[in-house]
């Protein structure tokens, strides 16, 4: 039986064709080297095992293996380019359904795995690497706060396939005591609650929402989109290694209030 590919690994084959995969790392972390605009950059995504050791990250999820391989990657990247006048870019393709959800994931600590890998990126991003996260279907809950969300520059698909949020439609519909048909409603006017990329839009934490026609099967055309929007993204991440893009970007106005009155009062 074939192993299901998600659309990070689609997308890591597309962007990184002929490039051999990164040895020593559990089968659900796939890394390559490639380039972003002629310059070496290295391509990082979370893909299905159906063989994990953990059931519950056997679907892409990023558990206690995926967590710490992430960090450990990440980490000998930083430690690899500490005396370059020029960081490697790191591009996190993302497709991650969730994190793993398990007693024995909780009991293991995946909290700290997690956080090892969300630290890592940090890391990378404070050190000099532009960090790109491109969203090609989900990012959902604690596997994009490990894997991506700490990026300079955040970029989407505009597709129906591609999901933001920190829970699932239906342990969102539990917790707040709704159907999930209730719960899409009430979505559809609370842009923070809706999962389609979109309202996620809106939040202005995006730098770039791409259209392509098929993320499924890439064209030539969609590749080359993506490699153009990835060339601006490294160029704007190497001037700024902080996240204030994302607060003073367009309707952020608020958070950036909040943020004054809170140093006014402190």
């Amino acid at each position: 039986m074939s192993q299901k590919l998600n659309r990070a690994a689609v997308w890591l084959d597309t962007l990184v064709p002929d490039a051999p995969r990164m040895a020593g790392l559990c089968a659900s972390v796939q890394v390559a080297d490639g380039n972003v605009d002629g310059k070496p950059a290295r391509f990082i995504a979370v893909v299905p095992d159906a063989n994990n050791h953990y059931p519950r990250a056997a679907g892409g999820e990023v558990g206690l293996l995926e967590g710490w391989t992430l960090a450990k990657v990440v980490s000998e990247t930083i430690a690899e380019d500490a005396d370059k006048a020029e960081k490697r870019a790191i591009i996190a393709v993302i497709d991650v359904p969730s994190q793993a959800y398990g007693r024995r994931e909780e009991a293991f600590g995946i909290h700290q795995a997690l956080a090892g890998a969300a630290g890592a990126y940090a890391n990378a991003r404070l050190a000099g690497h532009p960090v790109v996260g491109l969203i090609v279907g989900k990012a959902m809950s604690g596997a994009f706060l490990a894997h991506g969300y700490q990026a300079n520059r955040l970029i989407a698909f505009n597709d129906q396939g591609v999901m933001i949020h920190a829970m699932g439609k239906e342990s969102a519909a539990r917790i707040t005591l709704r159907t999930v048909e209730a719960l899409e409603k009430l979505a559809a006017t609370i842009p923070p609650m809706a999962y389609d990329i979109s309202n996620y839009e809106t939040l202005g934490l995006l730098s770039m929402l791409l259209d392509i026609h098929n993320p499924d099967e890439p064209k030539s055309d969609d590749v080359t989109k993506v490699q153009a929007a990835l060339s601006t993204a490294v160029k704007e991440a190497r001037s700024d290694t902080s996240l204030k893009c994302r607060l003073l970007a367009k309707n952020r106005h608020s958070s950036a209030l909040v943020r004054e009155r809170m140093r006014a009062s402190w």
